[in-house]
């Protein structure tokens, strides 16, 4: 079987900016990308696609607020928001995908599972709610949400208040063996999608429980990457190659690193929460698993990242 590859496809890949956010102009986005995912499936791999879903989540979260208030329709529950973006996102995965090889004279199936992942139902982060959600609010609209819903509300860096949600460590992709033998007869599959619907095994029995929490996409594709044991993980981003010191004059870009200089670097700072930071974490977690590679880059990169031309490229040793 050719090698397999997980490609994590970042926010740059479905909105480009605030002026480009509706449905049609997401699509856009993504025939953008398709058109890199195809090349290297062309090259000779087997492909799995993640990708992020904060601002469609946000978005749905918008609307179902609006609709509650104006004709007092039941809210969306928040794993219940990752199952439709997950749904609609992969919808246009695939159809920009087909499309993209239609264009080249080939037929190949993509395919979206609509995926859940177990976490840890005594996860600190239940306890420490910290990933926002969802639109900003006065500090008086923040007080009433808590009142009337029972939400966790933070201010957010001076820009208004948000709801805030559990991020907790992804443990188990409920349907990974429908992936694997949908990877193993070739289809190119979509698969964990925004992280994944946070789910938790409630009892001895195993019932499965959707839970008000966000899943980091990058590690839920870190995850994916080690159950299937594909051998690259791919991360595409806003950047062409990682950084040292980013954002300063003495920035510096790094073509390769080794396992052990990821986590030196990680330890030294050098990487941002909430930005490099979880990617890096995330990488180190698929080699210390065997993975034989992983690569950050830009989606218009991705082919010639795997030919060792730009990309920053990060190994075991």
């Amino acid at each position: 079987m050719n090698k397999i590859a997980v490609v994590a496809i970042g926010g740059n890949s479905l909105i480009k900016d605030k002026s480009h956010q509706t449905v049609e102009d997401q699509y856009e986005a993504v025939k953008e990308t398709a058109v890199h995912i195809a090349d290297l499936i062309e090259s000779g791999f087997n492909v799995v696609i993640t990708h992020g879903n904060g601002p469609q989540v946000g978005f749905i979260l918008l609307r179902s607020e609006i609709a509650k208030k104006v004709i007092n329709l039941h809210p969306v529950p928040l794993d219940a928001c990752g199952a439709d973006t997950q749904g609609a996102i992969g919808y246009a995965i695939q159809r920009a995908l087909r499309n993209e090889f239609r264009k080249r004279g080939k037929e190949k199936d993509v395919v979206t599972v609509v995926t859940m992942v177990v976490v840890d139902k005594n996860d600190p982060a239940f306890q420490n709610p910290s990933k926002p959600i969802g639109p900003f609010y006065t500090e008086e609209e923040a007080k009433e949400k808590i009142e009337a819903e029972k939400w966790i509300m933070k201010e957010d860096a001076g820009r208004g208040w948000r709801r805030v949600v559990p991020s907790p460590i992804p443990r188990k992709i409920v349907e990974i063996n429908a992936i694997k033998t949908l990877v193993e007869k070739g289809f190119v599959v979509v698969g964990v999608g925004g992280g994944g619907i946070p789910v938790i095994e409630d009892d001895e029995n195993g019932q499965i429980v959707g839970v008000e929490a966000v899943i980091d996409k990058d590690y839920a594709s870190s995850l994916l990457a080690r159950e299937l044991g594909a051998d690259y993980f791919i991360i595409s981003t806003a950047v062409e190659k990682v950084y040292l010191n980013f954002g300063t004059p003495d920035q510096k870009p790094i073509d390769r690193m080794t396992l052990e200089e990821a986590r030196k670097y990680l330890k030294e700072g050098h990487f941002k929460e909430g930005s490099m930071a979880p990617k890096i974490r995330a990488v180190i977690e698929f080699l210390e698993a065997g993975g034989e590679a992983a690569i950050i880059t830009s989606p218009e990169s991705i082919v010639r990242a795997i030919k060792g031309e730009t990309g920053t490229w990060i190994v075991p040793a």
